[in-house]
């Protein structure tokens, strides 16, 4: 048996050289799970609910279409199939949904010379929670240790402004969340801001950035330009698209 081995990659190797050297393809067992049987699993997934689940699990297809989890799991892979998995969505009622699209995304991609671009937002109600105890600091083989209860203080409201092409954040922290603190956190960016630059702002449509006291403030500070995202679409505004540092902003401050 051996022998007849030899013989036969020695032949394979005088007919196609070292590619011969190579072990020939071997079919292998006969496959068990057709195409019909993998159409099935995947139409059955997209069409059908189960009677006794909100969704399929891998284990209830396989109970139902008499094949394996692991099978299961593998054509759903292959496919990209998640059952347990559910997303939302918004449709924007603006009207002039496409031309704010336009404003904003043109503010983005060509920002105007000599001025700055900021997304200005507010998050509201972040808890000021404190610790019961002092933290304990960080030690060689001990990490930072803090109380497990903690004190409520309330609320606070934090207002941020992205700057665009820096990635700086100008922030304030206000006790309430109105148009009076729009206009002093506004007052803060002029401040920032050097003078001689135009300020164009990206901003939602909350009301209070509309009142006739803002636009008072606004006819006083003309190098301020309002662009204000379409309805629904806070997903716009560049300075809320990373939330967790947004979060650990309000710790730190």
């Amino acid at each position: 048996m051996f022998q007849a081995h030899c013989r036969q990659v020695a032949l394979r190797f005088v007919q196609k050289r070292l590619q011969g050297l190579a072990d020939e393809y071997r079919p292998g067992v006969p496959r068990s799970i057709t195409d019909d049987h993998v159409e099935a699993v995947v139409v059955k997934t997209l069409t059908e609910k189960p009677k006794d689940a909100t969704h399929w699990s891998t284990r209830g297809m396989a109970k139902a279409t008499g094949m394996s989890q692991p099978t299961i799991s593998r054509i759903w892979k292959a496919f990209g199939l998640k059952p347990w998995l559910e997303d939302t969505f918004k449709l924007s009622s603006d009207p002039l949904f496409i031309d704010k699209v336009r404003d904003v995304v043109g503010l983005y991609m060509n920002p105007p010379e000599r001025a700055v671009v900021l997304c200005v937002d507010e998050k509201t109600q972040v808890q000021a929670l404190d610790r019961t105890q002092p933290v304990f600091p960080l030690l060689p083989g001990t990490p930072e240790r803090r109380s497990y209860d903690y004190v409520r203080h309330g609320t606070i409201d934090l207002y941020a402004a992205l700057n665009l092409a820096s990635g700086m954040v100008i922030h304030q922290l206000t006790a309430r969340h109105r148009a009076i603190e729009f206009k002093k956190f506004l007052e803060a960016i002029d401040k920032a801001v050097p003078q001689g630059l135009e300020i164009h702002v990206v901003l939602d449509n909350s009301s209070t950035h509309k009142t006739p006291a803002i636009h008072r403030w606004l006819l006083r500070h003309p190098r301020f330009h309002l662009h204000f995202t379409p309805t629904y679409s806070s997903w716009m505004n560049l300075v809320w698209v990373n939330r967790p540092w947004v979060a650990r902003l309000a710790v730190a401050v």
